[in-house]
């Protein structure tokens, strides 16, 4: 079997989590499938050394103009090329007219759902992306043998939302794993290393926010502001690669615009260097309005930092009884619970041993196993 895989931003030094999630498959089928021969197309970019060789693994770099022409002209054509049997798209989005048999993984629909949190905010790229998105996929959908989802929570979304009935068995949910190397570090050099490289405080609250809506940056400040406003702490709030622009103008909406002198910004951080600061975050925060699966809560636990996530959506689906749950509308009930948590030690033991043994039923080799039992179901043997 000829399996083709888009790849399309694999490549590029700033991954995110569609990538991560297609780099840690691609990786993991390499561990278990030897008999198979796969042909991963990407963009030329920066990071060539992200998929290690493979024998019956090969990378193809395919130039072709912006996102939308490379996937619906460069891609197909490639994929026809090389003789595949079928292409499996990996990041939501994918041909309209594939010359194999298509499996596409659909993370989520949140960009084809009309309600309010999604019709204003985001940077114009992200919402180039959802229309983009939002003419595609419908057709897509159509047209697959396979549908990837990541969350039984979004399974159903995707089942409501287009009408599939319960007998379609083209709909299925894989759950995403977690990465080995996020684990607790002890080692007090790579510590300071970390803290060092990316300026950390002493003392600190970690939040994977971004400029999307559904990550409820507004809210998580609004919470912050009020905690420290009734505890005086020295903790101080570290974000990720967040635009200084954006977070000012949130500032302002919630009246705390000296809330900056507060929090920290980090940049981007590579993946493998994220274990290091979950280790010395007091708290993780991952309220988010609206998630598909939520691999950082995970990645949290794995660390053995306290999770505070949302009672919505998949949050209470894939933390289990591993976590801190709010209303993300709510953002007193995440400022209580970040008093809890920092106040109260057998509730934080508690959270961080059930974190330990949740984030363990995640797994990329599960995930691999999974995906790899549906290219033999699509491509049947002679």
């Amino acid at each position: 079997m000829k399996i083709a895989i888009e790849g399309q931003r694999l490549f590029r030094v700033k991954k995110h989590g569609m990538d991560m999630v297609a780099l840690e498959l691609i990786k993991n089928l390499q561990l278990i499938d030897k008999e198979n021969t796969y042909y991963i197309f990407v963009k030329p970019d920066e990071d060539k050394s992200c998929i290690p060789p493979s024998a019956n693994f090969h990378i193809v770099p395919l130039q072709g103009g912006a996102y939308p022409l490379w996937e619906q002209k460069t891609l197909p054509n490639a994929v026809k090329q090389y003789g595949c049997d079928l292409l499996h798209c990996t990041s939501n989005t994918a041909p309209m007219k594939s010359p194999v048999p298509l499996m596409i993984t659909l993370h989520d629909i949140i960009y084809l759902e009309s309600i309010s949190i999604f019709k204003k905010g985001g940077t114009w790229y992200q919402k180039f992306g959802n229309m983009y998105r939002r003419f595609v996929v419908p057709r897509v959908v159509k047209n697959s043998e396979k549908i990837i989802t990541v969350s039984h929570f979004e399974k159903n979304r995707i089942r409501e939302f287009f009408g599939f009935p319960e007998s379609d068995d083209r709909l299925v949910a894989v759950y995403n794993g977690v990465s080995e190397h996020f684990k607790p570090v002890t080692d007090q050099i790579e510590l300071k290393r970390i803290k060092e490289k990316y300026h950390l405080p002493d003392q600190f609250l970690f939040f994977l926010g971004n400029t999307d809506p559904k990550k409820n940056t507004k809210g998580v400040l609004k919470a912050f502001s009020d905690f420290r406003k009734k505890s005086n702490t020295q903790l101080k709030l570290v974000m990720l690669d967040y635009d200084r622009e954006a977070l000012d103008k949130l500032l302002a909406e919630i009246n705390d615009k000296q809330l900056i002198n507060h929090i920290h910004l980090t940049g981007y951080v590579v993946n493998t260097e994220l274990p290091a600061i979950y280790s010395q975050a007091s708290l993780f925060l991952y309220p988010s309005l609206r998630e598909s699966f939520g691999i950082p809560m995970l990645e949290a636990m794995r660390c053995g930092v306290p999770v505070i996530t949302s009672n919505t959506s998949s949050m209470p689906e894939v933390a289990g009884d591993a976590a801190h749950f709010v209303d993300p509308y709510k953002p007193e009930e995440i400022t209580q619970a970040i008093e809890l948590l920092l106040t109260d030690e057998a509730k934080r033991k508690e959270l961080i041993e059930k974190g330990f043994k949740r984030s363990a039923a995640f797994s990329w080799k599960a995930m691999a196993e999974d995906v790899l039992k549906l290219y033999e179901q699509i491509v049947k043997p002679n």
